[in-house]
């Protein structure tokens, strides 16, 4: 190929792939027809002077997704990548993950048992009407905030029943009570029992884990003081499930107060078929990372960034 010629099929790449032009504005600028463009911008390919890659961003997070599998022991990840780094980015798009995802798996006659706050009403409020029977939606956890601030737990099992065409089984009592004597009294009655009882034996649970902060929707509903809150950060804690306070090996930090909160225990999760965690972002890293050394879960849903952090602890012997 003369030197000429390879000259115009680079001129002519650069134009169609770096600049934008269309294949008509090449032609009409170097004087040329359109079928010629189109045959030079082929004949660029061949030659090599034009490489196309295609970064399939899906390939990459299916890869980081089985690592963490294997790295976690767990039954399923599913990754899923976020343009940016934004806590309510991230909720949205693993509340998109966690509805589809649930749509797959549930069959007629499973119990969904479900904890409250802003990610679970993302997922709740995404999920699909599916022509399932018999399906029970049962509320893990207490969920009457002390303070004016929204759980959503009422929201989240009337959007999962109507969508599962069944009726709710709510909690309708506080995440934590004052005392263990209030919380045994609560528990001894039959109704409360039931519920407790149907929250055990569910199929599929949803939840997602809270960071121990005094951000935390925990702190926000006015269940702890902050003599409760420093006590706890003495204890290394670092989140918690369905209200249930662990640090970062995924130990309880206080039977006291866990004596004192109303909802399923962190160890019933552990055998359920599906356990399923839906949580992500920086400031959640380390309760997650203390939830899957408690193996709590089997079901792993989060984002790619926070994904990589929690395979980088591991590899590194954190």
């Amino acid at each position: 190929m003369s030197d000429e010629k390879l000259s115009k099929l680079i001129e002519v790449a650069k134009l169609y792939y770096q600049f934008d032009f269309s294949q008509q504005k090449i032609a009409e600028k170097l004087g040329i027809s359109r079928p010629s463009v189109s045959r030079m911008l082929q004949q660029a390919k061949e030659q090599g002077i034009v490489q196309i890659k295609i970064f399939d961003q899906s390939e990459g997070t299916e890869r980081l997704a089985n690592s963490v599998k294997e790295a976690f022991n767990l039954k399923h990840c599913i990754i899923i990548p976020v343009p940016e780094y934004n806590e309510e980015v991230i909720k949205m798009e693993l509340g998109k993950a966690a509805a589809n995802y649930l749509g797959e798996i549930v069959q007629n006659g499973d119990i969904i048992g479900t904890t409250w706050g802003t990610t679970l009403y993302e997922v709740a409020e995404n999920v699909k009407p599916k022509n399932v029977k018999d399906v029970s939606v049962v509320q893990l956890n207490g969920g009457v905030s002390y303070s004016e601030s929204n759980t959503y737990a009422a929201e989240i099992l009337n959007f999962l029943s109507t969508a599962f065409n069944t009726s709710p089984h709510f909690l309708p009592l506080p995440a934590v009570v004052d005392h263990p004597v209030v919380a045994n009294a609560i528990l001894s009655d039959r109704h409360i029992k039931r519920v407790l009882n149907l929250g055990k034996q569910c199929h599929i649970a949803l939840y997602t884990v809270g960071e121990f902060t005094k951000e935390s929707t925990l702190f926000k509903a006015g269940y702890f003081s902050s003599e409760d809150f420093d006590g706890l950060k003495a204890q290394n804690a670092v989140g918690d499930i369905c209200s249930r306070i662990f640090d970062s090996k995924g130990n309880i930090c206080s039977k006291e107060l866990d004596e004192r909160t109303i909802g399923i225990n962190l160890s019933d999760l552990s055998h359920k078929p599906y356990s399923i965690m839906i949580a992500g972002g920086m400031e959640k890293v380390d309760a997650i990372m203390g939830a899957l050394k408690g193996q709590f879960t089997n079901v792993l849903i989060t984002d790619q960034h926070t994904a990589q952090i929690l395979l980088n602890s591991v590899m590194e012997g954190e």
